[in-house]
Parts: C-alpha cells; structure tokens; sequence
C-alpha cells in the first residue's frame, strides 16, 4: 500500500499502483484532471467541502489509497460522467475502488451487516422471504407462469417497504386495468443484487446476477418489468443474457407503451399541477425520460411542469450508491433542494418512480411552507382509474 507520511508526503509503491490498475482495467487513465466531476458533483451545494472526484480519480491513476468518508459519498448519480469531456466511466471506476476498499478492510460500519442480510435473507433489510408477499395479502396475485405477458418484479423495497408496497400496489391496479397476464415469483423472488454491486461487492453482485439469469430462463421468462429503477439497471445492464429474446422494463416504460396501444385509460381524473421529478438510475443511466411523462400526461385533469433541474439535468435525490443505508445529515440531503425546487415550480405533488426518491423526497418535503405531496407516477394513475370524484388522500395512502 501507498504509505503517507505526517509532512504530507505519499509515497508511491509500483505493487499498489499495479493492484489499482487491473482493479479498474485502466480506465481512468484518460482523465486529465480538468475537475468537471468535481464541479458537477451535488455535494458541492450541500457541503462547504465537496466531493474531490478529480482526486479521486487522480488517486486511482496513481495507486493511492482513499481513506475516510469520500470514497463512499457517491450516490452513483452519473451527472459527474455525463458532463465528463473524456467519457471517463466514474462510478464504475468508483465502484472497484470500494472492492479493493472491502478486501483491505476499511468498510463504513453497517454496510458489513447490509450485505450479510442480502446473503443471507435475500434482502437488505434483514427480513424473513416469507414476508416477501405480505404486500398483495388481499391482491390475490397468481405465481408467473410462462404465458404470462409479463413478470412483475417487486423488488426488495417494494416488497417490504409499507410505504412502496402502497406504489406495487398500484402497479398491479393499472396491469389490471388494462388487462394484463401476470404473475410474481412470490416468496422465490431473490434480490436483484444492485446493493451489492453499489457497495462495491461486484463479484457478489455478479454471482447473484449469474443466478437470477439462470432463474428467469428456468421460469421461462421473457419480460421482466421492475418497481424500481436499480432492479431495472440491474437486470439491463448487468445481468447476463441467457435469452436473446429476454426485454427488462421499468414499470412506467411498459405502462406508457399500454397507454400508446390504448389498452390503459384512464377515465377518472387528477386535477393537480405535478412536477416530476427524475429518478438518476431511469434517467440518466438509461437514459429513458419520455415513459413516466407519457404516462402523467395521460391523466386527465394532470398540469404537468417541469422542475428547474429535469431529464439528464436531473438532481440526484441523495439515495443511490449504497447512501441508502448510511446516514446523511439533516443540511447535507440533495433531497431537500429538489423539494424546494419543486415548491418553486408552484407545484402541488412531486411526482417520481423510484422507492428510493420516494423515500427521500417524503422526508424532506416538510422543508418547504407549502404543502407538497410526493406520490408515485403509479399511485397518480391509479388515482386516475377511479371513479371520479375518489378522494385523492385515501387514495394515495391505500386507506
């Protein structure tokens, strides 16, 4: 290991610098330290010290070791790669530095037992598979069979979440609406893997992904549609293709193209000026930003506006990259800009689709004087399929 001296001095060990670089295949070698990263990077506006991803990078090109909270800051949001001038591919690069971070044993306490729980559980929350279905105890819904259209994958958040379950709950009442053929996989749903692979476990990450590859083709599965943003990045991005014909979906990406094909319509109506807010791992990571509107606009009744930050300039909400399980504090959340802007933009719901922005964005949304409500694009729609005149309240809270 690179050691530092107390004058400041590093001093650099060729065995390190080799070790960091089949770490990261060498890519971030074409970095030329113009410090855009750091520039863009949220934590810049909610920090009086930012995050230093320049020297970051600069750290990763000559073997030196990151100690300290800065490794584990990043919210994997991408705006840092998308503004990039070189295409330098940061959070991956990120992503290895934790591994090696793991091996040598300088982990933030709690992320240890996060994974374990993953492990051991198939979630990270530390609950028994058994509960993994206690969300649709009244729903009625049947176990994924082959000729089904599709299968919804819950994901862990919405599967033990009680305020996402509320979102899942909803998703199954626009596919109803629309006459869909699904089905779950229950309580044999295993986890995607993403958390793994945020904290840095990628080798775990890659056998879960291995694993569940194998398990879609077993099952027979030829669409998988997914709650959360993160489940869907796992299953497009790094989840093996055991099937040519396999299609990963967001939910709101197969809801807008039954809204295209007139199959979901929405009757009732949601007279509300909303302001969508973009979830990083739907947005900028894969770039889709026109489903969740195409669905909003649908709504009858629905005022959309666009907050001051939207589609690939999108503000992170603060939960990606593992944040979720470690604690940030209160006058350091990204989350508590976006609900201002959100209050700027005179809007009376900030809508999203993802578990993690709802989580976030609910919590700060106290922070502004005026009342904001954070509702899923799903439980919007839902609203919208009643009867007119349901309550909006009961409604959105699943009473």
């Amino acid at each position: 290991m690179s050691a530092q001296y107390d004058d400041g001095t590093i001093l650099l060990d060729d065995a390190t610098l080799e070790r960091f670089h089949r770490a990261t295949g060498g890519e971030a070698w074409p970095c030329y330290q113009c410090g855009t990263c750091t520039a863009t990077c949220p934590w810049g506006r909610v920090r009086q010290e930012p995050l230093l991803v320049r020297t970051l990078m600069r750290n990763a090109q000559l073997g030196i070791d990151e100690d300290g909270e800065s490794l584990w800051l990043c919210t994997s949001c991408g705006i840092c790669e998308d503004r990039c001038p070189r295409g330098v591919p940061i959070v991956r690069i990120l992503r290895a530095l934790r591994s090696l971070a793991w091996k040598d044993r300088r982990i933030p306490e709690g992320l240890p037992s996060v994974l374990w729980a993953v492990h051991r559980d198939g979630n990270p929350y530390s609950l028994p598979p058994c509960e993994r279905t206690r969300w649709a105890d009244d729903l009625e819904v049947k176990e994924f069979e082959p000729t089904d259209e599709m299968l919804l994958y819950l994901g862990c958040t919405a599967s033990y979440d009680r305020r996402i379950q509320k979102v899942a709950r909803s998703v199954v009442g626009g596919l109803r609406a629309a006459g869909v053929q699904f089905g779950t996989l229950g309580a044999s749903e295993p986890c995607c893997g993403e958390t793994a692979l945020a904290m840095g476990q990628t080798a775990f990450a890659a056998e879960i992904a291995e694993a569940n590859a194998k398990l879609f083709a077993a099952r027979g599965v030829k669409t998988v549609v997914t709650i959360s943003p993160h489940c869907f990045d796992m299953f497009q991005n790094h989840t093996p293709r055991l099937d040519e014909g396999f299609e990963a979906l967001h939910y709101t990406q197969f809801l807008a193209r039954l809204v295209s094909a007139g199959r979901l319509v929405c009757r009732g109506s949601f007279p509300r000026r909303v302001a969508f807010h973009d979830p990083c791992y739907l947005g900028r990571r894969n770039g889709e930003y026109d489903a969740p509107r195409t669905v909003l606009e649908s709504i009858p009744g629905a005022e959309i506006v666009e907050l001051e930050e939207s589609r690939a300039g999108a503000l992170c909400c603060g939960a990606g990259g593992g944040r979720m399980f470690l604690e940030t504090p209160v006058g350091e959340r990204f989350s508590d800009l976006r609900v201002r802007q959100a209050a700027n933009a005179g809007a009376e719901v900030l809508a999203t689709a993802c578990p993690f922005c709802i989580t976030c964005l609910e919590e700060s949304a106290p922070q502004v004087d005026q009342p904001l409500k954070v509702m899923d694009v799903a439980e919007i729609a839902a609203r919208a399929l009643e009867p007119e005149g349901a309550d909006v309240e009961a409604t959105a809270s699943g009473r």
